[in-house]
C-alpha cells in the first residue's frame, strides 16, 4: 500500500451536524437488526398495506422480507410526491449527447409514466410478463422501467453496447413479450444503430417477443416489421392517468443479467419492498441527499445495476432531483462532466474509479476551468478506487473538502453495502471501511474461518440476509445456491471478491478472486470472451486473463492457440479483437492477444489461468509444480517481454 494513505480525512463537524446518516444508526442496527429494517422500510417506503413480519428466512438462502406488506414501487418514485405537493420539483434534468434539454418536473414524469403504462397494457402486458429495455440514456428509458414497475410486470434493461446475440438470450431467457428500444443513439457526434440488433435478435420463430416498441431518438432508417409499433404513434395518444395497483412485497421488479463463469448469463432476481427499502435508504445515508435542495447525478448507465439503484429507484424514491446525462465524458470536449455540473449547479457526484483515473489521464487543468463549488459529497463505484485516484478526484473534483464515499456492493446485493457514511467516517483513501448499519460482513481464511489480523487476504462474505438482496436467479434456484451459497457452506453468501483489513479495521476490497474481470466497472466473463474468440474460424484454444490496468482496472488479454493454416500476423490479432467486439461488445475488446503454440494446463487439462496473469501483470510465474509442462511458460513469458 502506498505511504499516502496513512491520511486519514475526519469528516467535518458541519456536515456531520446536517448529515442524513448519523452515528447512531450503527447501535440501533447492532440492538435489534429487523427493528432496525422495519423503521427503515416505514420511513423510506409508502406501503398500501402495512406489514406485521419483517424477515422470513425459513426458506434460506431464499429470504422474504416485509412479505405481507403491499406497494407499488412507482407510486412510490413518482405519484406519492406529487400528492405530497411536490409535482413542481424538478425530477430530471436531462441533457442529450448533442447538447438538446429537458426538464421534467415530478408532474410530468407522472404523466409520461401513466401514459407508457397505459401503452404497454395496450400490448397485451399484464401484471408479471417480462418487458427488455434496451434503450440510450433518454428519459424514455427510466419511464419505461417505472411504468413496468407500476404493471408490476418486471423488466429486464439490457446495455446499450451489447450485441444482438446478447439481446437474444437475455430475451429468451426471460421470456419476454414486449422489447423497448429506439432507431439509434448518439455516440460521440455519430449516429449508432440500436434498433438492427434487436431486430435480429427477435428474429426467428422462437421468438417469445410479441412486439417492439420504437423511440424515435436519431431519425435514422430502420427496417420495419409487423411487430414494430413507434412510441409516438402509441404512447402519446394515452391517457395521462393510470391508477397503480399494490403488489406483494415479493413481486419481481426487474431481472437484471450479469456475466457468470459458466458463459451463460446470469439473472439476478430483485423484488419490490426489501429492494426499494434498502436503495432509498442507503442513497439517503450514504449520499447524503436532502431532496428539497440537492441536484444529485450518478453516471451510471441504467444497463448496470447502479442505474437501476441509484439512478432510477433511490433517488426517485427520495424525491430527489437529479441529472440524467446521455452522452460521454469527452464529447464535445473534455470538460464536458464539468461544465454539466457548473450549469445544474450538482451537489451530489457518484461515478466510477475508471472515470476519474481516464480525467486524470487529462490533466486537472480541465475541471479547473470550471466552478465546481456546488458539489459537496463525491461518490464511487463499480470496483476499488486506487488511494491516487481517490486524493485526485477529493483536491480537483472536491475542492479539497468534499468527503468521498467509496461503495462496495454487487448486482447481487441490489444496494449498497459497505461504505463510509460522510458525516460519521474518518475516511481512508482506498478503502470502502466498514458495513454500513444494517449490514453484517466477515473476511474469511480458505479454511472458512473468520480473522481480523491486518494485511491477511481473505474472501469477502455476508453473514446475514439483507433487504435488497437478490432474490435467486431466474428460473434456476439450484445455480443461485452453488454460486453464492456453497464455496464457505450456506450460512454465508460469497461475493467472489477477495479483501483484507488494515490496522484500523477498515476493509479494503482486492477485486474478483474467480474467474469474472472488472473492466471500467462492467463485468465480463473470461468464459464468454473465450467463447467468443473460439467461435472464429482461425482460432482453436483460447485463455483469458484479467490484467491490472492503470484506466480500466483490469484490462482484457487474451492467449490464443491458431488452428492449423491460420495466417499468425498483426492483421489476424487486429481480426481477433474485433471478432470478440461484435460478438459480445466493444467493453470485451482484448487489449491484447498473444498467440501461442501451447497453453499452460494442469494434468488434469484446466489451463491455469493465474500463471497466465502473473504474466500479463509482469510478475515473476507463481507455483508452476502441476503443469505438464512448464517450458510452455517460458515461451509466453519471453513474447509477453517482446511486446
Amino acid at each position: 500500500m502506498s505511504d499516502h494513505t496513512t491520511q486519514e480525512f475526519p469528516p467535518d463537524p458541519a456536515f456531520t451536524e446536517q448529515a442524513v446518516g448519523q452515528a447512531e444508526l450503527f447501535a440501533q442496527a447492532d440492538a435489534d437488526p429487523e427493528g432496525f429494517w422495519a423503521d427503515q422500510a416505514r420511513r423510506y417506503v409508502t406501503w398500501s398495506k402495512d406489514f406485521t413480519e419483517v424477515l422470513d428466512w425459513s426458506n434460506a438462502p431464499f429470504a422474504r422480507w416485509f412479505a405481507d406488506g403491499e406497494l407499488n414501487v412507482a407510486h412510490n418514485c413518482v405519484d406519492r410526491h406529487v400528492e405530497a405537493g411536490h409535482g413542481e420539483r424538478v425530477a430530471i434534468h436531462f441533457e442529450g449527447a448533442e447538447g438538446d434539454t429537458q426538464t421534467i418536473t415530478y408532474a410530468e414524469l407522472q404523466r409520461r409514466v401513466c401514459q407508457a403504462a397505459n401503452a404497454l397494457t395496450e400490448l397485451g402486458v399484464a401484471t408479471g410478463d417480462r418487458v427488455a429495455i434496451y434503450l440510450p440514456m433518454i428519459p424514455e428509458a427510466i419511464v419505461s422501467m417505472l411504468a413496468c414497475a407500476r404493471l408490476g410486470a418486471p423488466h429486464s434493461v439490457v446495455f446499450g453496447g451489447f450485441s444482438a446475440d446478447a439481446i437474444r438470450s437475455r430475451v429468451a431467457d426471460a421470456e419476454a413479450r414486449v422489447v423497448i428500444t429506439a432507431d439509434g443513439q448518439h455516440r460521440k457526434g455519430k449516429v449508432a444503430p440500436l434498433k438492427a440488433a434487436v431486430d435480429q435478435a427477435v428474429s426467428g420463430e422462437d421468438s417469445p417477443v410479441e412486439h417492439v416498441l420504437v423511440v424515435r431518438r436519431t431519425g435514422g432508417d430502420v427496417d420495419w416489421s409487423d411487430k414494430d409499433v413507434w412510441w409516438h404513434d402509441l404512447v402519446d395518444r394515452q391517457s395521462d392517468r393510470h391508477e397503480a395497483q399494490p403488489m406483494p412485497a415479493e413481486h419481481p421488479l426487474y431481472i437484471l443479467y450479469t456475466s457468470g463463469t459458466t458463459g451463460k448469463p446470469k439473472g439476478i432476481l430483485h423484488t419490490s419492498g426489501g429492494y426499494l427499502t434498502q436503495a432509498a435508504y442507503t442513497n439517503a445515508v450514504v449520499h447524503d441527499v436532502h431532496p428539497e435542495s440537492d441536484v444529485y447525478w450518478c453516471t451510471a448507465d441504467i444497463g448496470w445495476v447502479t442505474g437501476h439503484s441509484y439512478l432510477v429507484y433511490g433517488p426517485l424514491a427520495n424525491g430527489a432531483t437529479q441529472v440524467v446525462y446521455e452522452g460521454t465524458p469527452d464529447h464535445p470536449h473534455q470538460g464536458r462532466w464539468w461544465e454539466i455540473i457548473q450549469k445544474y449547479g450538482v451537489t451530489i457526484l457518484y461515478t466510477a474509479p475508471t472515470a476519474i483515473r481516464t480525467c486524470m489521464k487529462w490533466g486537472a487543468e480541465i475541471p479547473a476551468k470550471y466552478d465546481l463549488s456546488s458539489l459537496r459529497v463525491l461518490g464511487s463505484v463499480g470496483e476499488p478506487i486506487n488511494p491516487e485516484a481517490w486524493l485526485w478526484y477529493r483536491k480537483n473534483i472536491g475542492g479539497d473538502r468534499c468527503p468521498i464515499v467509496d461503495t462496495w456492493w454487487q448486482t447481487e446485493t441490489g444496494a449498497i453495502m459497505i461504505s463510509p457514511l460522510p458525516g460519521v467516517t474518518s475516511l481512508e483513501p482506498g478503502s470502502a471501511q466498514r458495513p454500513i448499519p444494517g449490514i453484517s460482513a466477515e473476511i474469511l481464511d480458505d479454511a472458512g474461518e473468520p480473522f481480523t489480523e491486518a494485511e491477511k487476504v481473505g474472501y469477502l462474505v455476508l453473514t446475514k440476509p439483507w433487504p435488497s438482496m437478490l432474490r435467486g436467479l431466474w428460473g434456476d434456484p439450484e445455480r443461485y445456491k452453488d454460486t453464492y451459497w456453497s464455496r464457505f457452506g450456506d450460512k454465508y453468501y460469497f461475493a467472489g471478491d477477495g479483501a483484507k483489513y488494515d490496522d484500523k479495521g477498515n476493509i479494503w476490497l482486492l477485486g474478483r478472486v474467480d474467474d469474472v474481470m472488472n473492466v471500467s466497472g462492467h463485468r465480463l466473463s473470461t468464459a464468454e470472451i473465450e467463447s467468443a474468440l473460439v467461435s472464429h474460424p482461425s482460432v482453436a484454444e483460447a485463455a483469458v486473463v484479467g490484467a491490472a490496468d492503470d484506466t480500466t482496472g483490469q484490462a482484457v488479454c487474451a492467449f490464443v492457440i491458431l488452428r492449423e493454416g491460420a495466417e499468425q500476423s498483426d492483421s489476424t490479432v487486429e481480426e481477433l479483437r474485433s471478432h470478440v467486439a461484435k460478438e459480445i461488445s466493444p467493453i470485451a475488446k482484448p487489449k491484447s492477444v498473444m498467440i501461442v503454440s501451447e497453453l499452460p494446463k494442469t494434468r488434469s487439462g484446466k489451463i491455469m489461468r493465474r500463471l497466465l496473469k502473473d504474466v500479463a501483470e509482469g510478475r515473476e510465474i507463481g507455483d508452476a509444480t502441476t503443469l505438464t509442462d512448464a517450458s510452455v511458460m517460458d515461451f509466453i513469458k519471453q513474447g509477453m517481454s517482446q511486446r
